[in-house]
């Protein structure tokens, strides 16, 4: 797998990109701090199906997103999965075979996005304990993480749904990079809640 952005990913954001603006009208703030170049993660909160739709409408880069087998077992939906480029993730087990095709994305300069929650944020907590995957694949590749926050309603119109961007680092330590991660992605998301008080 290297980072050429697949057809099926151009024409999808060409024709449903401009759709999914005008119909739940995200806010998209720091977008300027996604690097135009090289290897970098795209790590944040995830809330709901849509959520990789607000970064591949901020950026010119294609990204790869890693998502979890089920969908690419659906034949329904499959196709477009594999089309667009998206690393296949098997949840119930380390899965080194989606490691390796991420990291192999970020070593050929490419862009890989991800959400370190593990799943959709279904519960009560404001964010769910990060898994260490994002920081561990951008140490083994000295590629930047640029951390993001999510809040708001996907609903038509909407009047808060917003998605910030905050600056990109590198790791140096999982521990301590981890930790920094869900503090970035915490501090984010309680600015856009700042922003629409």
């Amino acid at each position: 797998m290297n980072k050429k952005v697949p057809l099926l990913y151009k024409i999808g954001k060409f024709i449903l990109g401009p759709i999914f603006k005008w119909y739940y009208h995200p806010t998209i703030i720091g977008k300027e701090n996604i690097p135009e170049s090289g290897p970098i993660l795209i790590v944040g909160n995830h809330k709901h199906l849509y959520d990789q739709c607000l970064t591949i409408i901020a950026t010119k880069r294609g990204i790869h997103y890693m998502a979890k087998k089920e969908y690419f077992d659906d034949s329904k939906v499959a196709w477009f999965f594999k089309g667009t480029g998206c690393i296949s993730v098997d949840r119930s087990r380390k899965d080194e075979k989606a490691t390796s095709l991420a990291l192999s994305v970020l070593k050929d300069g490419g862009a890989v996005g991800l959400f370190p929650e593990g799943t959709r944020n279904k519960t009560k907590a404001f964010l769910l304990p990060f898994k260490f995957g994002a920081v561990s694949m951008a140490k083994k590749t000295d590629a930047y993480i640029v951390p993001f926050g999510i809040t708001g309603d996907y609903k038509f119109r909407s009047k808060n749904l917003i998605v910030r961007y905050g600056t990109p680092f590198k790791v140096d330590d999982l521990e301590a990079g981890n930790q920094k991660l869900y503090h970035e992605v915490e501090s984010l998301m309680k600015k856009n809640l700042e922003d629409t008080i």
